[in-house]
This record gives C-alpha cells, sequence and structure tokens, in this order.
C-alpha cells in the first residue's frame, strides 16, 4: 500500500439522493450516445483515432477548467504519476476495444457484458487491495459469471472477434476502476482526467505513428460528440458516487442496458434475445449482492 496520506483538499459534499440520481442519469446518457456515436463513426475513423480526438478534446476542456479551479493549474501536480499511466494504459486499451465491440455487436450485448466489471473487481480486490473473501462475494462472483455465460452462450451461438473484444475490454475497464479506488485517496477528480486526457492523446498519437485520420462531413461532429459524452459521462458517474451510496448509484447505472437495447432495436433493427435479458438479471443481481455486502461490511 502508498504511504501516501489522504488529501484533505478533496473535499466530500453532503449526501443528496436527489443529486446523485440526476449525475446517474446524465452519466446513463452520455455512455449511450458516445456508444451511438462510435458506431455511426466506425467506417470513417479506426479506434485509435476515435480515442485521439476524444482525449485531445476533453485535454482542451480540462486546460480550459484549470484556471477556474480552487486550486488551478496546481492541481496537475502528482506524486502519483506511475499509477496515473498504469490507469490509462488499462483504460486506453479498455476504450478502443469497447469502441471496436459496437461497431460489430448487438449495442445492448456489448452493454451487458461491460457491466460486469464490479464483479471482477470483486474478484480481484483481495489481491490487489488487500480486501477479504467472504461467502456471499463468492457466491456473488460465481452469479456473475453464470450471468456471463448466460448472455454470450459459446458453443450455441458464435462468438466472433466482436464478442470477444467486448469481453477483452472489461479487463481494461477492470484494472482502469482499481487504479481509480487508490488514485481517489490523494487525487481530485479533476487531476485523474486531466492526466487521463493527457496520456491518451500521447498514447494514440504514438498508436498512429503521429498521423490520426482526419474526420470529414458528419465524422466531425461525431467526434465532437464522443468528446463531450466521453468527458461528461466519467464526471458524472464520479460525481454521483460522491452525493450517494454505491448501493443507490450502481442500480441507476443498470439503465444503460434497458436505454441502449431500445435504441438498438430503433436505430439498427437489433433484436435482443431472451437470453441476454436473463444474463442481464442474473449480473445486475451479482452486482447488488456484491455492493450489499461492502455495505454491510462498512
Amino acid at each position: 500500500m502508498s504511504s501516501i496520506s489522504a488529501n484533505p483538499a478533496i473535499g466530500t459534499p453532503s449526501p443528496s439522493t436527489g443529486r446523485a440520481v440526476a449525475w446517474a442519469c446524465m452519466a446513463v446518457l452520455s455512455f449511450s450516445t458516445m456508444a451511438v456515436a462510435g458506431r455511426e463513426i466506425a467506417s470513417d475513423l479506426d479506434t485509435f483515432s476515435v480515442m485521439f480526438y476524444r482525449s485531445l478534446f476533453g485535454l482542451a476542456v480540462v486546460l480550459c477548467i484549470l484556471p477556474f479551479s480552487r486550486q488551478g493549474f496546481s492541481a496537475v501536480k502528482t506524486r502519483r504519476l506511475p499509477l496515473h499511466l498504469t490507469r490509462n494504459v488499462f483504460h486506453f486499451a479498455g476504450q478502443n476495444l469497447w469502441f471496436y465491440a459496437v461497431a460489430l455487436v448487438p449495442l445492448s450485448q456489448v452493454f451487458a457484458l461491460e457491466l460486469t466489471t464490479p464483479i471482477w473487481v470483486a474478484l480481484l480486490a483481495p489481491f490487489l487491495l488487500g480486501e477479504h473473501f467472504t461467502a456471499r462475494r463468492l457466491g456473488a462472483i460465481l452469479l456473475g459469471f453464470a450471468g456471463i455465460l448466460v448472455i454470450i452462450r459459446p458453443g450455441y451461438t458464435a462468438v466472433g472477434s466482436g464478442e470477444l473484444a467486448a469481453m477483452a475490454c472489461v479487463a481494461g475497464f477492470v484494472g482502469t476502476v482499481i487504479a481509480t479506488k487508490t488514485l481517489t485517496r490523494t487525487e481530485s477528480t479533476l487531476t485523474i482526467i486531466f492526466w487521463m486526457t493527457l496520456s491518451q492523446t500521447v498514447m494514440a498519437l504514438v498508436m498512429l505513428w503521429g498521423q490520426p485520420i482526419i474526420p470529414q462531413g458528419d465524422a466531425i461532429l461525431w467526434v465532437l460528440l464522443i468528446g463531450l459524452c466521453g468527458l461528461t459521462a466519467h464526471f458524472s458517474l464520479t460525481q454521483a458516487y460522491r452525493y450517494a451510496d454505491a448501493s443507490i448509484v450502481a442500480p441507476m447505472d443498470f439503465l444503460r442496458l434497458p436505454l441502449i437495447t431500445v435504441v438498438g432495436v430503433i436505430a439498427y433493427s437489433e433484436q435482443p434475445d431472451t437470453g441476454l435479458f436473463i444474463g442481464a438479471v442474473m449480473v445486475f443481481a451479482a452486482n447488488y449482492l456484491t455492493i450489499r455486502t461492502a455495505r454491510r461490511k462498512s
């Protein structure tokens, strides 16, 4: 564990369920919009170019906000740069795989698999964060894994590159969550977002050999929408967790699934099957059981 003490400058607002719900709804809307934009732009830009413009847009916004923040430009100072970089390598990999998956796989299936992230965090937390296994936590993990198998049904339905990417992106998001849980003890949200946007802009440029594809026509609007939604989604979800307990926020986050399912049916004529909904319910139950266990322990 790090010897760096918690930062008293990171304030904790008074609990407010109403504000938490409002921020959670904003996050749900942002994630869903970003998925649609990612699919619409898939034929024009590769995922590294999408990540470059998304990160560059976010960096520009953060640099505009910093002078007016409580700490100013001193907010970007950190003694935990290696952990920031580790977090952003995981997030960069996970987000690229996510954009690849939304172009090929029904949106509802991508979101259902992505929402298994807390289950994997619960599995790895005892090894990486020093938390303890309990019978209830183990039961929740097993239920979640069963839900994953129901969603993808290997052997019954074809598992292609899109499905593999959707499952692999979860690994990136798990690493992101675990690193973020450690960083938030000493770093502000603005600090984390600054290093995320800066480092991922550089990572994308490296992967593109410094030559990102320039968007044309409508693609420019989709890129701007991805950049905006990428910022608002992460900021809104972080704010929601600041105002309320995870047992309130996490179920709200699951509203992403029915919303994106409706979008997929209307916009792309996707037809989700019964197995998806059964698996999603199992994953939701596993997540909620994990949250209740953590809350009871607290």
